[in-house]
């Protein structure tokens, strides 16, 4: 794919499908298309506003609405206009610009697609095996177009392209067809039943035809050697060239990617690529997915209408055993029996069973006890009331404790204190809360603007920062910890 400024600017040509007043416009651009099509080209404005107001529509529409929509047509680039300077009899007829206008070629292909489109329905789509019998045909005629002239050879390209585009085309629209909700619904009726064999033959006759042509064409594809599809393929491309074509040059390059292309896709249909199965494939999946579809909803309405069928015979059964009962209260009874109790209310807990069984009953089970609050706005529960413990003692033992610690590793660390400084880098192995500890007075001291700080106990010390950046290993009986050569000075 090349991507171009051709290919990245905006059509203009469009514009007047999608804008405010689109229906003026188009209507309009419909009018000239037509006239077109009797070979008439050049329009006054005052034809095309005479035309227009024979139509409902536009029975407020003026002459000046009918030159203003002209000239935006024109800016557009769908209509081009001519001065009509040969009847203009006087000046002031000629100041008055009497243009003639006629609809672009750009636009006529713009028209005859959105005619295509308003009036597009699938016509003929088909899953007719003889498509692929044409094809297979076709393509074994591959090898022998080695030594063919480039006219037979063009010739045949092009019939087999078509031959692929019908195939292509028909099966995608079948299947689109049958996977529309309008073709479900239809399924689900007993109006289908009818035909519904013959449907199912008539797609696994296909499947069987898919499976013997594909197959076929598979081995006819993968035995053709690179030669002689590297010298078909160029003789492909040199017919093409030689088509004359007055409206647009087309680069060898353009035409080479194309052909290439699309013997690609002939190729990936039948053989697939390395990331994905052949369309073959997929076409034989999803028709016997359709025959699986029109097979399950036939059963539902054949057990559906069996399912009625049954169902009223249970109900004459049951209107005999009503008509036999000897008085209303036994009357009441066989109702209660055959259709429940009326209004039975039903009562439901947030309840782990002791049996997943669903033939268990809830006489079968052990009872479960439901408080039942009052539902009155006055209703408050009662709140049990509880003394206050007295933790006094307890509190007093974790407090003794806690200081107990405290004087014990501060004594362990006073003892690391030699000539009333530590330095980091004599210190023995240390237990984890000796580190901490000492981790905590260092970023304290690099923390104050003088380098001092305080312990816990009041002593102040001064931070003394290695020279050159030494550093050091602390080793502790948790791990090791790399960091700078500090000396903690008490005063």
């Amino acid at each position: 794919m090349e991507i171009n400024e051709k290919l990245l600017k905006q059509v203009t040509e469009t514009k007047y499908l999608t804008v405010e007043n689109a229906w003026r416009y188009r209507a309009i651009i419909r009018y000239f298309y037509l006239q077109a099509q009797k070979m008439k080209y050049w329009i006054y404005k005052e034809e095309v506003f005479e035309e227009l107001k024979k139509h409902d529509i536009f029975k407020d529409y003026t002459i000046e609405q009918c030159r203003q929509d002209l000239d935006a047509l024109v800016e557009w680039k769908n209509l081009n206009a001519v001065q009509d300077t040969s009847k203009a009899s006087t000046i002031e007829e000629f100041k008055n610009k009497q243009f003639r206008y006629q609809i672009t070629d750009y636009t006529v292909e713009i028209e005859r697609m959105i005619l295509k489109l308003e009036n597009w329905k699938i016509e003929g789509a088909s899953l007719e095996p003889s498509l692929l019998e044409r094809f297979k045909k076709e393509i074994e005629k591959f090898k022998d177009m080695k030594n063919r002239d480039m006219k037979e050879v063009g010739s045949w390209w092009m019939s087999l392209n078509e031959d692929f585009k019908r195939l292509n085309q028909n099966y995608q629209d079948y299947i689109r067809h049958l996977n529309s909700v309008k073709a479900e619904e239809m399924m689900k009726t007993q109006q289908f039943l009818i035909f519904k064999d013959k449907f199912i033959e008539y797609l696994r006759n296909f499947v069987k035809e898919l499976q013997q042509n594909s197959y076929a064409i598979e081995y006819i594809i993968k035995d053709v050697d690179e030669d002689t599809e590297k010298i078909v393929l160029d003789k492909v491309v040199e017919y093409s060239k030689s088509i004359p074509r007055l409206d647009m040059e087309i680069s060898e390059k353009d035409i080479k990617e194309n052909i290439l292309g699309r013997w690609l896709s002939i190729k990936e249909w039948f053989l697939g690529s390395n990331f994905q199965e052949s369309e073959a494939s997929k076409l034989f999946g999803i028709t016997n997915q359709i025959i699986r579809k029109i097979t399950r909803y036939a059963f539902q309405i054949v057990e559906s209408r069996n399912t009625a069928a049954n169902r009223k015979e249970e109900y004459k059964k049951l209107c005999s055993i009503f008509l036999q009962a000897k008085d209303m209260e036994e009357t009441h009874m066989i109702s209660a029996y055959a259709f429940g109790i009326p209004h039975m209310k039903h009562i439901r807990i947030d309840k782990h069973r002791e049996t997943e069984s669903i033939n268990s009953g809830v006489y079968d089970e052990k009872p479960y006890e439901v408080i039942i609050k009052p539902r009155v706005r006055t209703y408050r529960e009662k709140r049990d009331r509880t003394p206050i413990k007295d933790n006094t003692e307890k509190k007093k033992k974790i407090l003794k404790e806690t200081i107990e610690k405290r004087n014990q590793e501060r004594k362990i660390i006073e003892g690391y204190i030699i000539d009333n400084q530590i330095e980091i880098s004599k210190l023995p192995k240390i237990e984890p809360y000796v580190r901490t500890t000492l981790l905590k007075w260092i970023s304290r001291a690099n923390s104050s603007p003088d380098g001092k700080a305080k312990t816990e106990d009041g002593r102040v010390f001064k931070l003394i920062k290695p020279k050159n950046n030494e550093r050091c290993i602390l080793d502790c009986e948790d791990g090791q910890l790399e960091m700078p050569s500090y000396i903690l000075k008490f005063e």
